[in-house]
């Protein structure tokens, strides 16, 4: 995996995550941690969709890799800042 692979993922996975907190309201976590949650889980998931549509060994310099990564990083971003919200929402109201 090369830096513009990671860079991709990271992206990807900031702006699902500051998706994922406007659309489920439950699991906002304010602008920034939604940003930070969702780029750790971009890089996750922009690892699992590039290697499951095979984009993983053409890299960066591939445009279909670049946005298979940036879709996946976006997907995961999503999830985990959805995930982390809602526990960490559901904790704090008992």
């Amino acid at each position: 995996m090369d830096l513009t692979s990671i860079i991709t993922q990271l992206v990807g996975g900031a702006i699902g995550g500051l998706g994922g907190g406007k659309a489920i309201k439950d699991s906002d976590l304010g602008p920034i941690v939604n940003l930070i949650v969702g780029a750790i889980g971009g890089l996750g998931g922009g690892t699992v969709a590039g290697q499951v549509l095979g984009a993983a060994p053409a890299g960066g310099a591939d445009i279909g890799a670049l946005v298979a990564q940036l879709v996946g990083g976006g997907v995961g971003g999503a999830i985990l800042q959805i995930v982390i919200g809602l526990i960490k929402n559901k904790m704090m109201a008992r």
